[in-house]
């Protein structure tokens, strides 16, 4: 168990296109994610179908994003749905080369124009008996929207995670202000791995001049083997978000 050490990767790839909205960018990023192979990807803002840019973009693929992402190396991948209109409707998903022993999209919205959940699964790495937990997650834009998503979240955690299975949360928190930190860390014994290994949150958003910590990685029952977060070109001329990338080891 102690030499079981997965990479995981977080991503808010707003919905595949560039930050203006006129480069369609999903090709690029799916390059970029192929060549870091993560273990497990957890993506925010990823389309799960949109018939209008079918008729827009020439290299529009056939299947969801996250299909088309998943592709021949990521076998296995859960989805869950945040936002749902006339063209159709994005929201959270995770990669994974394990299988999902189950999973469950929670919706956390608080208000109907901003539609959030957490997708909570439970995969098995083969080498090791041991259940981790994942879950991706988008909290809102709104300080009280987030307090009222982060009590939930740690609810959730409270019932359906025992203390001794691993679990890693990854996404778009959008908490500039620091407050998860009494919900997952004082309250639940969960770090962050940027936070617990720097001292500091890796600024993530805008991802052309990261100012604003908005990206993490919180984990309980591993150690922090590496960490970076993916700063520069190409990803600069990609999404409005810079990718997280951590190495954890079981314990």
């Amino acid at each position: 168990m102690a030499d079981t050490s997965i990479n995981v990767l977080t991503y808010n790839i707003h919905k595949g296109f560039s930050t203006s909205n006129l480069r369609f960018i999903l090709h690029d990023i799916k390059n970029l994610l192929q060549h870091i192979d993560a273990d497990v990807v957890f993506l925010q803002e990823i389309q799960g179908e949109r018939d209008i840019s079918r008729n827009r973009f020439d290299d529009w693929h056939n299947n969801s994003q996250f299909e088309f992402l998943a592709d021949e190396v990521w076998q296995h991948h859960a989805y869950g749905k945040n936002a749902i209109y006339k063209s159709g409707h994005h929201g959270n998903a995770i990669l994974s080369k394990y299988p999902f022993i189950e999973w469950e999209n929670i919706d956390i919205s608080i208000m109907r124009s901003a539609s959030r959940s957490l997708l909570h699964g439970v995969i098995q790495v083969p080498e090791s008996e041991e259940r981790i937990h994942i879950i991706c997650v988008h909290m809102g834009l709104f300080e009280l929207e987030r307090e009222r998503q982060l009590a939930t979240l740690s609810k959730r955690i409270n019932a359906h995670v025992p203390f001794d299975e691993a679990l890693i949360i990854a996404g778009d928190f959008n908490d500039w202000r620091g407050r998860a930190e009494r919900y997952l860390h004082q309250e639940l014994g969960i770090k962050e791995v940027f936070k617990n290994t720097k001292g500091n949150y890796a600024r993530t958003f805008p991802a052309w001049l990261p100012i604003l910590s908005m990206d993490r990685i919180y984990y309980r029952g591993f150690d922090v083997v590496d960490c970076t977060c993916l700063y520069g070109k190409p990803w600069s001329r990609l999404s409005d978000h810079a990718p997280l990338l951590a190495n954890l080891k079981l314990i």
